[in-house]
């Protein structure tokens, strides 16, 4: 599905009120890994209080066993600490990847702003080499525009 056609599935979903923010994020994985066939594993990580690390939210696809990332360990880590958007076309060519299946070849990372602050982050795998445009990074920096307006 085309994400301009998706766009109003993720603002509804984010102003369902009657649900908590958990539910909604919850909800808006399942969408995206449901709609695009190349995100195999979407999730999102959140900033752990005042630790400098991250901590699993909401996700949608295999299980992980990476429930608390420390800020500049894998891609996640390395997108807490520099505040940019991490496109990784091929995962294995990454130093500082942590790996979580065997079949992930790519993966996006794009931050959660606040007032200015990075919070958290939406984490996507694909077991597709390099898929990710830079449709899917703004497609994705929209939806954490959303995330960001109920969290």
């Amino acid at each position: 599905m085309p994400f301009e056609a998706l766009k109003p599935e993720i603002k509804k979903i984010a102003t369902q009120n009657n649900l908590s923010v958990d539910e909604r994020l919850l909800n808006i994985c399942e969408v995206l890994e449901a709609n695009i066939e190349y995100y195999n594993w979407v999730g999102f990580y959140f900033k752990n209080g005042d630790k400098h690390e991250l901590k699993l939210g909401p996700y949608v696809g295999e299980p992980t066993d990476h429930t608390i990332i420390p800020f500049g360990k894998g891609i996640c880590g390395q997108v807490a600490v520099s505040n940019q958007n991490f496109v990784v076309p091929d995962v294995s060519a990454q130093d500082n990847y942590i790996a979580c299946s065997i079949t992930v070849k790519a993966e996006i990372v794009i931050p959660i702003f606040v007032n200015g602050e990075n919070v958290g982050q939406i984490d996507i795998d694909s077991n597709t080499p390099d898929p990710f445009t830079e449709a899917d990074e703004r497609f994705l920096e929209f939806v954490c525009k959303e995330v960001a307006k109920i969290i």
